[in-house]
């Protein structure tokens, strides 16, 4: 689903990539490197609707684009590599580490034979609610059980009762998704997205269970990929809840907790955390300073930005630089990686933090 707001991007990007402002400008505003966020890495086709489909790469243009990157000067590292990298007063090679959120499947099956071709160091963030089936991803549920909807409306029963959504034709299953994950994100309370989100899917007819084995590696898989060299294990909270959400307290259980259970099923305990969602409304300086006290070197957002030298003071708000699939385009990420589109999208300001 593509909406005007990616084709003005798509415009700006094809404008600035067929312009010199990139190649102009990244020697001031590159920085010491970046942090690439990636989700799922997957040739297999998504729904009709691709409303998910910012989240999915394919294992092709994975590969292509570590090749293109290392051609262009970047080392690929890993995570804790990275972060020493940031505290060294003076150091020449650009570095990138790549990021994947939320424990897919798909990172043992597609895209982990790439890392293993290309040498690359990564890092997967484990939220074991998501892994153990405690809670659901929902946005992954909504656009299935949108798409499997056979009749001609569905029902979700929240805590002030059940909501019919319109599925009559494909605009109006277009409109329920986007109604259904306004309601989920910000009417519902993160701790009953998980029984509304399956009353959902039952109400399509949909097995959700099935659904999340298929989509998400179980703990066997996370030990096995996790045995690898290449990979780190981080945190991602337990539920994946958005933390400005929840009460203080509650953040800071979700945060230790999650090292905690980490620890203890796969007997090391992260040192790297990212912030479920990590958008402003999701994660800022309250998150930053749990995330701290909480022992952990670094914490994640997915605010937009290159890594520069003054993030060694913020290393609890990182920004990242969103592998798109519905932007795949290496020009696009050149133009990214040269730091221009962090001053576009970040009202002028060069580091980016919360």
């Amino acid at each position: 689903m593509i909406d005007g707001k990616e084709k003005l991007r798509k415009l700006v990007f094809k404008g600035l990539s067929l312009s010199r402002l990139p190649q102009l400008f990244k020697p001031f505003l590159g920085g010491r490197g970046a942090i690439l966020m990636l989700h799922r890495v997957t040739s297999e086709p998504g729904t009709k609707f691709g409303f998910n489909d910012n989240l999915a790469v394919d294992p092709e243009f994975l590969d292509r684009l570590i090749a293109d990157m290392k051609a262009d000067g970047f080392e690929f590292v890993s995570i804790d590599e990275g972060i020493e990298r940031m505290n060294y007063e003076a150091d020449s090679d650009r570095f990138a580490v790549i990021t994947l959120d939320d424990g897919f499947k798909d990172n043992l099956l597609e895209a982990l034979p790439v890392f293993e071709k290309h040498q690359t160091p990564f890092v997967i963030y484990i939220a074991p609610g998501l892994t153990g089936g405690a809670v659901e991803p929902w946005w992954e549920l909504v656009e299935a059980s949108v798409a499997a909807c056979t009749g001609h409306k569905l029902e979700m029963t929240t805590p002030d009762g059940v909501v019919s959504f319109d599925c009559s034709s494909d605009d109006a299953r277009v409109q329920a998704f986007t109604e259904i994950c306004t309601l989920l994100s910000e009417e519902i309370a993160e701790q009953d997205q998980v029984a509304a989100v399956r009353s959902l899917a039952e109400s399509a007819g949909f097995d959700y269970e099935r659904f999340r084995r298929d989509l998400l590696m179980d703990w066997d898989d996370i030990r096995t990929i996790a045995a690898n060299p290449l990979c780190t294990i981080g945190a991602h909270t337990v539920h994946h809840y958005n933390l400005k959400r929840l009460s203080e307290d509650e953040a800071r259980w979700e945060m230790t907790q999650s090292a905690d259970l980490l620890e203890e099923i796969l007997g090391e305990r992260p040192r790297h955390l990212a912030y479920p969602y990590g958008f402003r409304s999701a994660a800022g300086k309250r998150e930053a300073k749990l995330a701290k006290e909480a022992g952990f070197l670094s914490a994640l957002t997915t605010r937009h930005g290159v890594i520069h030298d003054q993030h060694v003071s913020h290393m609890h708000a990182l920004p990242r630089i969103s592998v798109n699939g519905r932007f795949q385009n290496l020009d696009y990420l050149k133009t990214m990686l040269s730091g221009v589109t962090t001053l576009m999208t970040n009202r002028c300001r060069k580091v980016v933090t919360v």
